[in-house]
């Protein structure tokens, strides 16, 4: 998902999708879901959008957060961005990963899980069920 798209997703912004030849679309998103059982959803969420601004673009409250990872990032070539949305509830983390290919759904599944992993070392290894949505 490029810039110009998460802003119109975050302005509501409601545009057709490009087409291309034969009406296909030219950026398909995939995208995972994970349900993460903690009592420390919000501290986590907090704690990973914090490492993670100080070279990616993070936005973030103590409730939600969303991390752009860009397609060039660490000489990936990514169709397109791609975007990690956290939202915390009192028992549980809700993880969303919106990917330009499974490659890169992949790769992002396995960096968010080890970097909360990381800050949730007390309880560590979460239990992340991904589901492709």
């Amino acid at each position: 998902m490029t810039r110009l798209q998460l802003l119109r997703k975050r302005l509501s912004i409601v545009t057709p999708a490009p087409q291309g030849p034969a009406g296909k679309e030219n950026d398909m998103t995939i995208s995972a879901t994970a349900t993460v059982p903690t009592d420390s959803a919000s501290k986590y969420l907090q704690q990973v959008c914090k490492h993670w601004q100080h070279n990616l673009t993070v936005e973030f409250t103590p409730d939600h957060g969303t991390i752009v990872f860009p397609k060039d990032a660490r000489g990936a070539d990514w169709p397109a961005d791609g975007l990690v949305t956290f939202d915390a509830g009192a028992s549980a983390l809700e993880v969303r990963i919106d990917a330009s290919s499974d490659g890169q759904l992949e790769g992002l599944k396995g960096a968010v899980a080890r970097h909360i992993d990381r800050f949730a070392f007390r309880e560590a290894p979460l239990a992340f069920d991904w589901k492709v949505a």
